[in-house]
C-alpha cells in the first residue's frame, strides 16, 4: 500500500474504534432476547423516570437496612424481607414498576422475568461496571430497564462468602431454596430493574 493510501485508511480506523468504544461505553447492548422484547436503540440518555425510581428503590432500601443492622443481622433480614417490597410498592405507585432480581435467589418472588433473563447473563460475565445500564424494548407494555447491583460491604453480612452460622440457619428457616449467599464484595449480585409504561411521559 503507497503512503497516500495508508493515510488515507488511519482515519477510518481511527472511526470504525471509535464506534466500537461508543457501544461498549454507551450502555445499550443488545442481549438477546424475543422478537417480541427487542434491545432499544442506543440512547443519548437513561429514561429519566426508571432512573429516579431505582435510585429511590435503591436509597430506600439501603436506609432500611442499614436502620435494621443497628438491632442485629436478623434485623437486617426482616428489612429486607418485608420493607424491600412495600418500598417497591410505594414507589410503583406513581406507574413505574421497580423490583430486584438476580441469577441466584433468596426471595422466590424476586425471580427474572424473561426480558431480564440475558442481561443477568450478560452483566455476570462483563467486568464490574457500576454506572452501567440496559434498555428492553417490551413492546406494547413499554420500556424496560436494568442496573447492575454489586454486593457492598453492607450486605456481605447475609449474602457474603464468610456468613456467620446461627445467621444462615435463620435464613434457611425463612428460604429453604436460598441460593444468594457466597458472594465476594464487588462480585455482581443482581439487577435493579424497572418498567415504563409506553404512555408514561419522559
Amino acid at each position: 500500500m503507497s503512503r497516500a493510501r495508508a493515510r488515507s485508511a488511519r482515519p477510518a480506523i481511527r472511526t470504525t474504534a471509535a464506534l466500537a468504544l461508543a457501544g461498549w461505553f454507551g450502555g445499550c447492548g443488545e442481549p438477546a432476547v424475543t422478537p417480541r422484547q427487542t434491545a432499544a436503540a442506543p440512547a443519548a440518555e437513561r429514561p429519566a423516570q426508571a432512573v429516579e425510581a431505582v435510585g429511590t428503590l435503591r436509597t430506600q432500601l439501603l436506609a432500611a437496612l442499614t436502620q435494621g443492622l443497628t438491632r442485629g443481622p436478623e434485623a437486617a433480614i426482616d428489612a429486607c424481607r418485608v420493607e424491600a417490597p412495600r418500598i417497591a410498592e410505594r414507589v410503583g405507585a406513581g406507574g413505574v414498576a421497580v423490583g430486584r432480581t438476580s441469577h441466584r435467589l433468596r426471595n422466590p418472588a424476586n425471580a427474572p422475568e424473561p426480558w431480564m433473563a440475558p442481561l443477568l447473563d450478560e452483566f455476570r460475565t462483563s467486568p464490574p461496571t457500576p454506572d452501567a445500564w440496559r434498555t428492553v424494548d417490551l413492546g406494547p407494555r413499554g420500556t424496560g430497564y436494568v442496573e447492575p447491583i454489586y454486593l457492598q460491604p453492607l450486605c456481605a453480612t447475609c449474602h457474603g462468602e464468610a456468613v456467620e452460622a446461627t445467621l444462615l440457619e435463620r435464613i434457611r428457616a425463612l428460604y429453604p431454596n436460598d441460593e444468594a449467599v457466597g458472594f465476594p464484595v464487588g462480585g455482581f449480585r443482581g439487577l435493579f430493574w424497572a418498567v415504563v409504561p409506553r404512555d408514561a411521559g419522559s
